[in-house]
């Protein structure tokens, strides 16, 4: 990347929202849509939201967290909403939400998933990415426990002093406090 400064981007910039209908084939016996399927729909609805943030490529580096809190059934729509909630150097997180709409118009929040891509150059050496500036209340929220979940999962990985993780800190302390 260049020396010009890296301008700053809203998950607004770079929501990604696809849909689709469920088929007969992406199901399983019992008729359900399969894990793995609507997977690597989130994947890529997150792999076009983090490149629309960084202006890179991008890579998958990890789903963090994965909750199938409702079947989708056949003949279902369902619509993969995907935005950055947080950017860090080159990494950033992807925050996404799937809903599910049946034959009678009821949409029902199906899924919830949280991915992290590192944005790279053509060599897939990783590269600086824009600051990301949250709007909604909702964007400030999940802004924030990013930075929570990514203290946790260093801290885990021995790459950061639990004495050093200021944001899980701070949140123990709201916790033991009764928020």
């Amino acid at each position: 990347m260049n020396n010009k400064m890296t301008p700053k981007k809203t998950p607004s910039d770079s929501r990604t929202i696809m849909t689709d209908l469920v088929l007969p084939g992406e199901t399983n016996h019992l008729k359900a849509m399969f894990g793995g399927e609507l997977l690597a729909r989130m994947d890529r609805a997150a792999s076009i939201a983090s490149q629309r943030h960084s202006n890179r490529a991008t890579v998958t580096v990890s789903v963090n967290h994965v909750a199938f809190n409702h079947s989708i059934r056949v003949g279902s729509v369902v619509t993969v909403e995907a935005a950055i909630s947080r950017a860090f150097s080159t990494s950033m997180e992807v925050y996404i939400d799937v809903w599910m709409e049946n034959m009678f118009g009821e949409r029902i929040k199906a899924t919830e998933a949280i991915y992290s891509f590192v944005a790279v150059d053509e060599n897939g050496r990783p590269v600086k990415i824009p600051e990301l500036v949250p709007e909604t209340a909702l964007e400030k929220e999940r802004y924030k426990e990013a930075l929570q979940r990514r203290q946790l999962s260093l801290v885990l990985a021995g790459k950061l002093s639990p004495h050093d993780a200021t944001e899980l800190k701070a949140l123990f302390t709201e916790l033991e406090n009764g928020k």
